[in-house]
């Protein structure tokens, strides 16, 4: 089986849309959240993964949209863009997102937008916050986003390491333990700027990571065209 994993598009569809067409034919579509938020196509984003039968959790952009207290933590350009996004979701995007959990088990994976501690706060962003969530889910194979940076976390005893993906290349599983960051398909802090995902092949036992180059322009256009903050359009170009 081959799983389409995606996290953070935040309401970017030139980049979704670009990985939808990199992406080999799949089985299954998850997301570990931030759906919504930042950028310009919340409704047509929601849209594109409902339609490919999207499975997921929420995120705490998606949570602060549907009118969560969570955006009193955003920054000035976070907390102007929820607010935006807020104004003009669709009643079918507010509901697609309503039914969202905070965690999930899908074919045998435990997904989680933030941490299992914190399923919409923390950051995983070292090994000893990506060991507790392990030992916390409980599962040997979990998924999360949060950061937009693509992480491979493997439990070694009681800690974890860092087993940076290589574009491209598969990385095996095996009988590990794992903890996986897909990256950002909307808005990359990796000093790239290109759209990333993974696809699992349960078959095989193994995670590849995808970077894909899309139209930033368009969307960097699309965010001014909306009078959203143009640092979130400005960020786009260099990844970060």
């Amino acid at each position: 089986m081959r799983i389409a994993v995606v996290s953070d598009v935040h309401a970017n569809l030139p980049a979704l849309d670009a990985v939808i067409e990199a992406v080999d034919a799949v089985d299954a579509w998850w997301h570990c959240g931030d759906v919504v938020d930042y950028g310009p196509h919340p409704d047509e984003v929601v849209a594109r993964l409902r339609d490919l039968g999207a499975r997921g959790v929420l995120g705490n952009h998606d949570a602060a949209a549907l009118g969560s207290s969570v955006i009193e933590w955003f920054n000035p350009y976070a907390h102007a863009a929820c607010l935006w996004t807020r104004e003009r979701m669709a009643p079918d995007t507010r509901a697609w997102l309503e039914a969202l959990p905070e965690s999930a088990e899908i074919g045998g994976w435990a997904l989680v937008h933030g941490s299992f501690r914190k399923p919409l706060e923390e950051y995983v962003e070292y090994p000893d916050e990506a060991a507790a969530s392990m030992a916390i889910s409980g599962a040997r194979l979990a998924l999360h986003g949060h950061t937009h940076v693509p992480r491979a976390w493997r439990k070694v005893g009681r800690g974890a390491t860092d087993d940076r993906f290589s574009v491209g290349v598969p990385l095996a599983l095996g009988g590990d333990t794992w903890f996986l960051n897909p990256g950002s398909v909307g808005q990359p802090r990796d000093h790239d700027p290109r759209a990333a995902a993974l696809v699992l092949d349960t078959d095989a036992g193994t995670a590849t990571l995808l970077r894909v180059t899309y139209d930033v322009a368009r969307t960097q256009a699309d965010i001014r065209r909306a009078g959203l903050p143009s640092v979130l359009a400005d960020r786009l170009g260099v990844g970060r």
